[in-house]
């Protein structure tokens, strides 16, 4: 008899119906399982297989785990160390072997590893996807909920959604790509958006080959068994009451999560040469400045592009801390400090984007919203360590930008006039939306003017940018580390006020930044050569990781890790403390020497000059589908990234033969003894920190011991003549030794 849908409010798909008609159907269970309040059971449908979540009386789910064209039979397999159950499926297109994996802490946490060995030499034909929320009776049309984020183009493969009627709760989907490398390589596909869908549909569509792609290119191999699905579902028994709370919970359950991955390693990389050699070029290489008014200025690309204020200050801040490091200026900070007044409007009272002498070819009063601020906050910095001339520069021009905000009622566009405000470009074509998280650089600036003048103008003016931006969910990000910025002014504010309300807020600017990350690594086309975990889109809807965006995000997470203290969500903690960690693996492989030749795109956007491999300046743009790196060209203003790690990765020890090296943020270092040092790491409970004793130049490694502050002894992990490795808890205290 066929089934009949009464006035249905949207179309439906025959895979709906029938998964509708299973689960009203009596059929066997091949699987039971509890987890927490959840009942799992896995059943077989007319062509596919299902494993169906229930919270007892308030709905649940329906993950489909198979989908098989021809009739199949189904056993459960006695269960391997670890696993909740284990089910296979054979046909005559080859086998399925299905793992379930539970875990109940916090929050209840279901893991579902999906493998197939083709019988045959195999194109996968369409897949439906392979989530449906139900109702009390297993209906999923009579489900009712809001999906709040689900993938953006090639980041993380996850869904975030909430069921309502009946109140099952929150739930997060993760589909780990990782594990699905095989899949896409063999298939010649990429996850471009693959997680999603529309209610009740959701979840994973498995990319599919080109209809016109070479089918002998693009198939499984026959008796070679490859990972179709990796997914891990969390669970709350409650819905959130409003958007802070959803965010709040999106940040504890996407770390709920990760920790049911398999975090690829991380490798030593020497940022203190990286940043000598990146000093050096500046100083040295003619492609990277250039003279305008007797001045020395940065170009932005290798011998392109007119000098602007955000390239001068972002290396000219990075240069300072490098400096401070170093323990003494380095001289190129003060030669890029002189011209700086000559971007400065005295008429209109703001620094402007490019010098008066700029060329015909660019509009001299436009000015996208971010780059206002951006330079502020770098004048703020260096304003904040004592630097008077930054402050002079930094205060004249604070009134414009309030005037700025003001007019646009603390909703920027993308672009406008600074000579009156008129909007050259009001919203972004990807999405309709303006510089939705300009509001948090510009809090983060108007508080680094409250501290340095005491003045609640300020403040005030920090709170309203940040109130104006409520609401917004995970449409907040525009570039990722604008959004970073956003999420460390909440903090500050939440410090200074002692208002809640900022401290979750900064959960939302944080979980919309996480939604952006590439939360999987890829080893799809050139991506095989670079690393991609962790790294994170620089636009909400940019296609690559740019190198920009990756260290100013990790110098915006530094700031929010020292003010969020141990309020701090733990997750929030751990995830942060993580991206900074992958950062200073990830981010080394944007310098083109250490990419193949063939990784590297020939040319380059047509006013974005050339790449040269020899000078250590990295290229803007990874991509996680294995696009060629550097199609938009190699950044001089992101030499400050070896500036940046070096001096926040590696510390100097008096008298020591080590420099220590760390890659998890530290939060206190002490030297409590003539050979003793102690410090503080405040990440992840079960996270693990390399913790390396770099050999200095002409000096001899000696015995060191590293103890926990319980006294355990923790070996070494690899010795060499030049390194002495840990892996010590990123937790706790760790006191160091040496003789």
């Amino acid at each position: 008899m066929a089934t009949t849908i009464e006035k249905p409010s949207t179309p439906v798909s025959p895979y709906l119906l029938a998964l509708r008609d299973t689960l009203n159907s009596d059929g066997k269970a091949l699987a039971q399982f509890e987890t927490g309040e959840l009942q799992v059971e896995v059943r077989a449908a007319r062509d596919s297989i299902f494993a169906i979540v229930r919270r007892p009386d308030r709905g649940g789910l329906a993950l489909r785990l198979a989908f098989l064209a021809a009739p199949f039979a189904c056993k459960s397999l006695r269960c391997g160390s670890g696993e909740a159950a284990r089910v296979e499926v054979t046909s005559n297109s080859g086998k399925h072997l299905i793992t379930f994996f539970k875990s109940k802490e916090a929050l209840e946490r279901l893991r579902v590893l999906v493998e197939f060995t083709p019988s045959a030499t195999m194109t996968l034909p369409f897949v439906p996807r392979d989530l449906y929320p139900l109702d009390n009776e297993n209906d999923p049309l009579k489900s009712d909920g809001n999906v709040e984020a689900a993938q953006r183009g090639h980041n993380a493969g996850m869904l975030y959604f909430r069921i309502d009627e009946p109140a099952f709760g929150n739930v997060l989907y993760l589909q780990n790509l990782t594990s699905l490398n095989d899949y896409f390589r063999a298939t010649g596909t990429t996850p471009d958006g693959v997680v999603g869908g529309e209610w009740p549909e959701l979840g994973y569509l498995p990319p599919t080959p080109a209809r016109d792609a070479d089918t002998a290119e693009v198939c499984l191999q026959p008796g070679q068994p490859v990972i179709l699905s990796d997914v891990i579902l969390v669970f709350r028994h409650e819905a959130p009451p409003h958007e802070r709370e959803s965010a709040r919970q999106f940040v504890q359950m996407l770390g709920a999560a990760y920790k049911m991955l398999e975090q690829p390693p991380v490798q030593y990389r020497d940022w203190v040469d990286r940043a000598e050699r990146a000093a050096r070029d500046l100083a040295e290489a003619p492609e990277a400045t250039i003279r305008h008014y007797g001045n020395l200025y940065v170009h932005p690309y290798t011998a392109a592009e007119y000098p602007d204020i955000m390239v001068q200050m972002s290396v000219i801040s990075a240069l300072h801390s490098w400096g401070t490091w170093r323990g003494e200026p380095h001289p190129l900070e003060a030669a890029l400090k002189k011209g700086l007044r000559k971007f400065y409007d005295p008429e209109l009272g703001t620094l402007r984007r490019y010098l008066p002498n700029v060329g015909k070819d660019k509009d001299a009063d436009a000015v996208d919203s971010w780059y206002l601020y951006h330079p502020l906050l770098n004048l703020g910095i260096l304003a904040l360590d004592g630097d008077e001339g930054a402050r002079a520069l930094f205060m004249d021009s604070l009134g414009f930008g309030i005037r700025a905000a003001h007019h646009f009622d603390y909703k920027w566009p993308v672009q406008y006039k600074v000579t009156d405000f008129s909007v050259i470009e009001e919203t972004a074509p990807a999405d309709g939306r303006g510089q939705t998280d300009v509001g948090g650089i510009y809090a983060w600036v108007m508080l680094q003017a409250f501290e340095l003048t005491g003045d609640k103008l300020y403040l005030d003016e920090a709170k309203a940018a940040i109130e104006a931006a409520l609401g917004l969910r995970f449409n907040i990000n525009y570039q990722a580390n604008l959004t970073a910025w956003g999420a460390a002014a909440c903090m500050r504010l939440w410090r200074i006020t002692n208002r809640d309300v900022y401290l979750e807020q900064s959960y939302v600017y944080l979980g919309s930044f996480l939604h952006n990350t590439v939360i999987w690594d890829s080893q799809i086309g050139h991506a095989e050569h670079y690393e991609t975990f962790l790294g994170v889109t620089c636009l909400q809807d940019a296609p690559y990781m740019a190198m920009y965006e990756c260290f100013d995000s990790f110098v915006a997470f530094e700031q929010y890790l020292n003010d969020g203290g141990p309020d701090l969500e733990p997750e929030a903690r751990m995830l942060v403390s993580e991206y900074c960690k992958y950062v200073l693996s990830r981010a080394w492989y944007y310098y083109p020497d250490a990419l193949p030749s063939e990784a590297i795109a020939d040319k380059q956007r047509e006013a974005n000059g050339h790449i040269d491999p020899k000078l250590s300046f990295p290229l803007e743009d990874l991509y996680p589908d294995g696009q060629q790196a550097g199609q938009v060209g190699q950044e001089v203003y992101g030499a400050g990234a070896a500036f940046i790690f070096a001096s926040r990765a590696f510390h100097n020890v008096d008298g020591a033969p080590f420099r220590l090296y760390c890659d998890y943020l530290v939060r206190s270092i002490e030297r409590t003894g003539d050979r003793a040092l102690t410090l503080s790491l405040d990440g992840g409970d079960t996270c693990t920190a390399n913790l390396r004793l770099v050999r200095l130049k002409r000096r001899k490694l000696t015995k060191t011991t590293l103890t926990t502050d319980g006294g355990d002894v923790i070996r070494p992990h690899e010795t060499s003549e030049d390194r002495i490795d840990y892996h010590a808890p990123a937790n706790g205290r760790l006191v160091i030794t040496w003789e």
